[in-house]
């Protein structure tokens, strides 16, 4: 492919693109295909001649897009939004065109260097505190990771290696390995299961606490976890607290989780991978309290910035910590740059060696968007949702389940837990919108989250009006059933009258 024909193809992919996004309410969020299905229509071995671009993008409209669910519909009301953009998707296709691997400041100093721009941008975006930035005097900054679930992981990884670190420094008569068989860690049983994932492959048990009532984790459950441990002869090493956890976007205390942190030297991390957006809100201020006396925090991007996956913020109050856990340099690594202030090498704080110049979508959302239109966005969404909230509050047959918490609205039709898994399952097989359930306290319940690249108040309506003509049947079925299954009494306890008479008289004439 040259040139030329390398115009016509992308010029034909965007114009897809963009009728495809244009018109994405037409189909039916969740695809009508069976496992195995794309094994049946593509040829087992690859092509041995070139095929021309245009059977492959007709391929792509006829095998492909059937086998598609599709996220960015304003009908896709499961999980969290998982967000895009016009301005996202252009730089996107720019950095794939540019096709650097950005590990260190010589490979490209412009990928450094705009994550460098963007992160601070970020972070005074959503208003937190001055340390956390590039441009501070101290050892904090960002940096771009691929998901939270990476910067979990980083952050579990660094907060392991401190503490091996320094216990072995006090404790210099005990092992590396007895260290190590001794560390512990600490979330909430609300967060998510990247985080109890992060100590499998970190080799650290994490428990997970239980939350309050309220779904929230407070200082007083986890002082009593870290003093029950620190009496066996356990290392406590980090606590991963949520703002936004994934059942019910409920917010951990971070100021009481905090003192008890500091109190036993307990690195702090944040998962706000979704609730994160909200932060940039004055209304929302209530949600920063507590960030100031963190390590460590994450943010998707690709939740409720408008840039598309994968792209997860996060920022460190020293990076220096992670740095010196994942150092690892060889020769052909080297420049003579390294160190200078406030040029970092990125390949440090990250898990992988090779980094995705992700900072250029980024800089293009936000400068196309601007501060106020990524505010707009997120107000957007907490709107319709509260326009949701209504609805279910103004239907006696459902019942809210936690408070409304920015997009997200957790309720069930009242009753026993089959009555909310069988409405789910009506909604799974006729496809029109897409819900996930959840549970706690052994009540299941459904979230609907407020998600599509443009979503209205109509989608609202048109969600609703499924939702509630499906309980509506479902309520029929069930009592034209049980009326036969009354009828069927009423028969069977006529037949043994019949049949006590019956007997009754065959006795006496006997």
């Amino acid at each position: 492919m040259d040139a030329k024909e390398f115009r016509e193809f992308g010029k034909a992919a965007v114009d897809f693109i963009a009728d495809y996004l244009e018109n994405i309410r037409d189909d039916e969020v969740l695809p009508s295909v069976e496992p195995g299905y794309l094994l049946d229509l593509l040829p087992t071995e690859m092509p041995e001649e070139p095929e021309s671009w245009k059977e492959v993008l007709g391929d792509i409209n006829r095998v492909i897009k059937p086998g598609l669910t599709h996220w960015q519909s304003p009908h896709m009301h499961a999980y969290y939004p998982t967000s895009t953009s016009y301005p996202s998707i252009v730089g996107e296709m720019l950095a794939s065109g540019f096709g650097i691997i950005g590990f260190s400041w010589i490979c490209s100093p412009a990928c450094t260097e705009l994550e460098v721009v963007v992160m601070d941008w970020l972070a005074k975006f959503l208003k937190l505190p001055a340390h956390f930035q590039h441009a501070s005097e101290g050892p904090g900054g960002g940096v771009i990771q691929g998901s939270a679930s990476e910067a979990v992981l980083v952050a579990v990884l660094a907060a392991r290696e401190q503490a091996v670190v320094s216990y072995r420094e006090s404790h210099p008569e005990v092992s590396e390995s007895e260290v190590r068989g001794r560390l512990v860690a600490y979330s909430s049983d609300q967060s998510n299961s990247c985080i109890e994932k992060a100590g499998v492959l970190a080799a650290m048990p994490i428990r997970l606490l239980p939350a309050g009532e309220d779904f929230v984790l407070r200082g007083e459950t986890l002082k009593q976890a870290i003093q029950e441990d620190v009496a066996a002869g356990k290392i406590p090493v980090i606590c991963v607290a949520t703002l936004g956890t994934t059942g019910t976007c409920a917010y951990d205390d971070i100021e009481t989780l905090s003192a008890v942190c500091e109190e036993f030297k307990v690195w702090l991390h944040v998962d706000a991978a979704y609730a994160g957006g909200a932060f940039a809100l004055d209304e929302c201020s209530d949600l920063r309290k507590g960030l100031d006396r963190v390590d460590s925090l994450n943010f998707n991007l690709h939740k409720f910035m408008l840039v598309n996956f994968d792209c997860s913020a996060m920022w460190l109050r020293d990076a220096n910590k992670v740095v010196d856990s994942f150092n690892v340099d060889r020769i052909y690594l080297k420049h003579k740059h390294e160190g200078q202030s406030q040029i970092p090498d990125f390949r440090h704080w990250q898990i992988p060696l090779g980094r995705r110049f992700r900072a250029l979508k980024v800089w293009i959302t936000f400068r196309t968007l601007g501060a106020e239109g990524l505010r707009n966005h997120v107000r957007k969404h907490i709107e319709l949702a509260k326009q949701f909230e209504q609805l279910v509050i103004k239907d006696s047959r459902f019942e809210l389940v936690a408070p409304r918490a920015l997009g997200l609205v957790c309720f069930r039709p009242k009753g026993d837990n089959e009555i909310t898994t069988q409405l789910l399952q009506r909604l799974m097989d006729r496809k029109k919108i897409y819900m996930v359930k959840a549970e706690h306290a052994g009540r299941q319940f459904l979230r609907f989250v407020v998600c599509g690249m443009d979503a209205k108040a109509s989608d609202i309506d048109f969600a609703w009006e499924e939702i509630e003509s499906q309980l509506t049947d479902l309520q029929k079925e069930q009592s034209l059933t049980t009326r036969k299954a009354g009828n069927v009494g009423e028969l069977t306890q006529h037949f043994q009258i019949h049949l006590t008479n019956n007997n009754a008289t065959l006795e006496k004439s006997q």
